[in-house]
């Protein structure tokens, strides 16, 4: 049996804490694309569209951040 050593290291107060998050425009591009999707379902056939606006509802809220939100951005929309 080997046996297992463990250095321990003290936290290195003078590091920075974190690092400020930039948005990425194809990021931002794909949510935006995402919910373009959306609007366009939910005017067609709101009813039939239901569940497909669900599932990419759901993706939205979960897989981005709400800080890059395609409303608040720069860029003009195509």
């Amino acid at each position: 049996m080997a046996k297992v050593f463990t250095i321990t290291v003290p936290p290195d107060v003078t590091r920075k804490k974190s690092r400020e998050r930039t948005s990425d425009p194809r990021y931002v591009d794909g949510q935006r694309l995402l919910v373009e999707a959306m609007k366009y379902l939910a005017q067609s056939d709101p009813i039939a569209n239901r569940h497909a606006i669900e599932l990419l509802s759901e993706h939205v809220r979960t897989r981005f951040r709400m800080s890059d939100s395609p409303l608040m951005s720069e860029t003009p929309l195509v």
